[in-house]
């Protein structure tokens, strides 16, 4: 009875242990992966903060247009 309990608790081990190491295998091989996942990412949020800036220097642009304009049509 013990030796079948023995038996019982090493074959868990091992199919923890098996687990374990496609576990570690399936990680390393995502590892590539997930690097360039998170390269794109920031390559996105790079190009959406560039565009968030080229739109408000274009509303500055357009705001300080309007502005000498009014200022010209009141001179004139």
């Amino acid at each position: 009875m013990a030796e079948q309990t023995f038996d019982a608790r090493r074959m868990a081990r091992d199919q923890e242990d098996r687990i374990a190491g496609a576990a570690a295998v399936y990680l390393n091989a995502m590892k590539p992966i997930m690097h360039f996942q998170a390269s794109l990412l920031r390559l996105w949020a790079d190009n959406a903060e560039l565009c968030a800036r080229n739109y408000e220097k274009g509303i500055e642009t357009f705001s300080s247009a309007v502005e000498q304009q009014r200022q010209q049509q009141r001179a004139a």
